[in-house]
């Protein structure tokens, strides 16, 4: 994916500028069952290493200046499938959101128990494990990924982020400058890409859950 394929593919009209390229990793075997998966540490299923290397494809071997990774494997391993292991730098703060006694529980499973709607933005998750978060908490960390990406994008450089689902939609809202729980406007898939840029010195959403394979030249 060159520059251009990717504005292209987003507008035909709006100037290439620095970007932040997002990909949500592949599946894993609790993203195919809708179980929420914060800290589990799992693999990527067969369908999702074959998700890592269309995304390899579709990227091309594009040089970025940066590329950072949420520490659990199934992000640094769609960054190393898509061509990218020996850049890849490791960012805890990318790390997927923490669900505390959510963990491995499906939103249905949840709104069985309680008995009422809910909702991970609006209401966050009780503590379980793991302590868990809040909107507010992993928005300051989407805000620290960002504050670490700028100085490349201020230098006219392009990021590749290989993170999660939940923390890539609160990356998106804090960089449009959103509350914590606007990050529940977004969808997001999994092996999906995402581009975040500059339009007039403001931030914008260039492309939004994309499947790589759309952005293959045919």
């Amino acid at each position: 994916m060159t520059p251009a394929t990717v504005d292209s593919a987003a507008s035909h009209d709006v100037p290439t500028t620095p970007r932040l390229v997002m990909a949500r990793h592949g599946e894993t075997a609790w993203s195919r069952s809708g179980q929420h998966t914060g800290t589990t540490d799992l693999p990527l299923t067969d369908a999702g290493e074959e998700q890592a290397r269309t995304l390899g494809r579709a990227l091309d071997g594009q040089a970025f200046d940066l590329v950072i990774s949420s520490p659990l494997r199934r992000a640094r391993d769609t960054a190393r499938l898509a061509g990218y292991g020996d850049q890849v730098e490791i960012d805890r703060d990318l790390v997927e959101w923490d669900y505390g006694a959510y963990e491995g529980v499906t939103s249905e499973q949840i709104v069985a128990d309680l008995g009422h709607d809910w909702n991970l933005w609006l209401h966050g998750v009780p503590p379980g494990d793991t302590p868990g978060e809040t909107a507010h908490d992993v928005q300051r960390r989407a805000l620290a990924v960002i504050a670490r990406c700028d100085a490349v994008l201020d230098a006219g450089g392009d990021v590749l982020l290989v993170a999660h689902g939940h923390m890539l939609r609160a990356i998106a809202a804090a960089w449009l400058g959103l509350r914590p729980q606007d990050g529940a406007v977004f969808s997001l898939s999994t092996g999906t890409v995402s581009v975040l840029a500059f339009e007039h010195d403001h931030h914008v959403i260039r492309l939004w859950n994309c499947p790589p394979d759309a952005l293959i030249p045919r």
